[in-house]
């Protein structure tokens, strides 16, 4: 792991973070804001925020949506840009509208989320004379094609480039060559308020368990993540099919986003394995740790690795059994036999197997699972030390000499 970025790490809201010494002004760019956004955008309001605590500033652009309120109510300006666009004309229009925004806010540095609007924070940045930097949050598709290689290519353009587990870092060392000089890992944060078994009440336990109509006492598995077809669900049902239980009831918990062709693919499948009593889909939960709570174990079955795996976090920080594949960021965030099981990709008879074991066990060895499991995630995992590891980086950065010694086309 790079460790230069974690020395001295200044806490959000102490006395260094918060003295006069001057924190810069950041503006961060990404796509949109829309409600339900996964780590990109989560990450971008809670570095938004602990920045401002520690008495930086922070301007964030995106095309909008319903997480702007959280902004608001902090006091953190938003502005409103296309930047959720890949049209070619778009992108480089955006160039001057960032370049005013820089202008307005006098930014210092410049932090891109994802790969469009990184093109044109990147030139506009360079315009400006300003610090540009990147978060890494995913290994992209097209790597092995040229044109769809050198789009990717613009998040390995800054000063710094924040990768999201050790699997992003290896990843952006091997195929695109940074030196690990620029790479800094920060995984993604949990938030320890939130997802905190003892925060959660029981009227909000019962209300789910009403909602998707599970009887009391019988064990459920949990599968959250949006339906499509690398998320695994399909593994899953072949699994709970080769495990042979009726006693029991498993959720598929995510929205399809329109793949409804895959939907009726899994639904169909649970009838032909006579599974109708046993596997449910449901659509997004707004309420995840409640549904964390509810479930005796959660299944995180992706084929594709995950660039970090905030499902297997978020599970371990309620104190949940975990079930993962074995590749990309669960390997950093399960714990084999002390948090939760690895299994081999794609294999239903390992999963079968696992889910045997992991319902099996008794109130102490859950126990004892359980409060590993909290442990390593608030050891390793929690929003807090992401931010200060963030913040951590922007001070790095302002420290670099030359415009900054951008890495050019």
């Amino acid at each position: 792991m790079n460790t230069k970025a974690e020395t001295s790490i200044p806490q959000v809201g102490s006395e260094q973070a918060g003295s006069k010494r001057s924190r810069p002004t950041v503006l961060q760019v990404l796509p949109s804001l829309t409600l339900g956004g996964g780590g990109v955008e989560r990450g971008a309001i809670d570095v938004a925020v602990a920045l401002k605590a520690a008495g930086g500033r922070s301007v964030v652009a995106s095309a909008g949506g319903g997480m702007t309120r959280e902004l608001e109510r902090e006091g953190v300006p938003h502005v409103t840009l296309p930047l959720d666009s890949k049209n070619p004309f778009v992108i480089y229009r955006n160039i001057r509208r960032l370049g005013k925004v820089i202008a307005e806010h006098q930014i210092d540095i410049v932090h891109a989320r994802s790969r469009a609007p990184a093109w044109s924070a990147f030139t506009a940045a360079r315009r400006s004379n300003v610090h540009f930097m990147t978060s890494f949050h995913g290994t992209y598709s097209g790597s092995g094609n040229f044109i769809k290689k050198h789009y990717n290519s613009v998040m390995t353009r800054g000063e710094r480039v924040i990768a999201i587990s050790e699997f992003i870092s290896d990843h952006i060392r091997n195929i695109y060559g940074v030196e690990d000089g620029r790479i800094r890992v920060i995984p993604r944060g949990i938030n320890l308020a939130l997802f905190n078994p003892t925060k959660v009440s029981a009227e909000r336990v019962v209300g789910l368990a009403g909602e998707w109509r599970l009887s009391d006492g019988i064990p459920v598995v949990l599968l959250p993540g949006r339906l499509t077809r690398w998320k695994g669900q399909a593994v899953l049902i072949e699994a709970l099919a080769r495990l042979g239980r009726h006693d029991i009831r498993c959720l598929l918990l995510g929205s399809d986003q329109g793949r409804e062709n895959y939907r009726d693919e899994l639904e169909q499948m649970v009838k032909r394995l006579g599974l109708e009593d046993v596997v449910h889909v449901a659509d997004h939960c707004s309420d995840m740790p409640a549904a964390y709570m509810l479930a005796d174990v959660v299944v995180s079955a992706s084929t594709d690795p995950e660039a970090f795996g905030r499902i297997a976090a978020e599970a371990q920080a309620m104190g949940c059994p975990v079930i993962a594949a074995d590749h990309g960021g669960a390997r950093e965030t399960v714990k084999q036999g002390e948090t939760g099981w690895l299994v081999s990709p794609g294999d239903s008879d390992a999963l079968a197997q696992a889910l045997g074991q992991a319902l099996a066990m008794g109130p102490a060895a859950r126990e004892k699972l359980a409060a590993s499991a909290k442990i390593h995630i608030q050891d390793s995992f929690s929003k807090d030390k992401m931010c200060n590891r963030t913040l951590t980086v922007y001070d790095e950065v302002m420290g670099l000499s030359g415009a900054r010694g951008m890495i050019g086309l």
